[in-house]
């Protein structure tokens, strides 16, 4: 729950707290939030600076650096990473935590590259034309030992660091790796055949939810420090919407069952206090209910009215839980696990 000024304020006024106890307070909550993601003005110009210069060397890479050649995109990505490093280490001794998990994190992000540079500098690249500029919009299997590298180095640094934004290349690394392994065992020559896009379909769905999962155990893990869970949950909770949605079937049922898990996905959100459940679910649940509309219920008038009455039962609903949720809430953290009583009341 975030504490901002004016709730202080309405403290004082409604004599909770005198003035200098709020005042207290607020300067309290400040300096133990500086550390914190947030959405204020320096903050922005942290991240905005951070990901034009992560965004430099990896999104908007362009052939310019391909007649560096392999040795010298291997070198300039090493001083680059030499000057992150030194950074990061500069920024962590002043206690400036964001933007030194910002700069450890522009390290990571140069290891594909690297990776590229050396296998062109060993001769180990194929003479395809393919290049770097394609890593992010292309799937391809090449791509592997650059992405194997990275979740390495990511692995490393983090360990090293522990700052939480450093999960976040290695949760887009491990989407990427969900991607890129299929084309080792699928034919490349008919990739957009219903059987292979089916297959893809699988393989994200299931790497999506084996991702969570760890996002979830992460979660528990960290549950006293940090937020290290945030980006694997969401790259998790994309890849497994991703490839759910993708599937295709003509039965009802299992369209009924997509429904059902889209609302699950609401309901673990909001348990968990993770957006990214509530917002992929929400959009799962409208797509079903369009379904019906445009679909099994085409000329029925009687299903606008009846969508309706739900809507308003469900809203009937949320008067009702916030009248019981106190005490239904501590009935049911009651039999959970100690850890994970523990995450939600850090959530609370």
């Amino acid at each position: 729950m975030e504490v901002s000024k004016a709730s202080i304020q309405k403290a004082v006024a409604n004599n909770i707290i005198s003035e200098q106890q709020g005042i207290a307070l607020y300067n309290f909550f400040q300096e133990e939030n500086q550390h914190t993601p947030s959405f204020t003005f320096t903050h922005i110009l942290y991240y905005l600076g951070g990901l034009i210069a992560i965004g430099a060397m990896t999104l908007f890479m362009n052939l310019g650096w391909e007649q560096f050649g392999g040795a010298g995109i291997v070198f300039i990505s090493m001083l680059y990473a030499g000057v992150g490093l030194k950074l990061a280490n500069s920024f962590a001794r002043k206690h400036l935590i964001i933007p030194a998990g910002i700069c450890a994190t522009f390290v990571v992000c140069l290891t594909p590259i690297a990776i590229y540079g050396a296998q062109q500098w060993l001769g180990l690249w194929p003479d395809d034309n393919t290049v770097f500029r394609q890593f992010h919009h292309r799937i391809k299997w090449l791509w592997l030992y650059m992405e194997l590298g990275t979740l390495v180095t990511g692995l490393v640094v983090a360990w090293r660091y522990k700052y939480p934004f450093l999960i976040m290349p290695i949760a887009v690394t491990l989407w990427y790796i969900s991607m890129d392994a299929v084309m080792l065992i699928i034919d490349h020559e008919d990739l957009w055949n219903s059987y292979t896009w089916q297959f893809r379909a699988l393989v994200s769905m299931y790497f999506g939810a084996l991702m969570t999962l760890l996002a979830f155990w992460v979660d528990i893990r960290t549950r006293n420090t940090a937020d290290y869970a945030f980006w694997l949950y969401l790259f998790g909770v994309l890849a497994f919407w991703g490839g759910l949605t993708s599937q295709d079937s003509d039965s009802e049922l299992s369209k009924f069952v997509y429904f059902c898990i889209n609302l699950a996905m609401i309901g673990a959100g909001a348990l968990l206090v993770r957006r990214v459940f509530v917002i992929f679910g929400a959009l799962g649940c409208c797509l079903y209910l369009g379904h019906l509309a445009s679909t099994v219920f085409e000329d029925s008038w009687l299903f606008p009215v009846a969508l309706s009455a739900i809507g308003l039962g469900v809203v009937y609903s949320g008067i009702w839980w916030q009248k019981n949720e106190a005490r239904i809430t501590k009935s049911a953290q009651a039999i959970l696990p100690k850890a994970l009583q523990e995450l939600l009341a850090n959530k609370a």
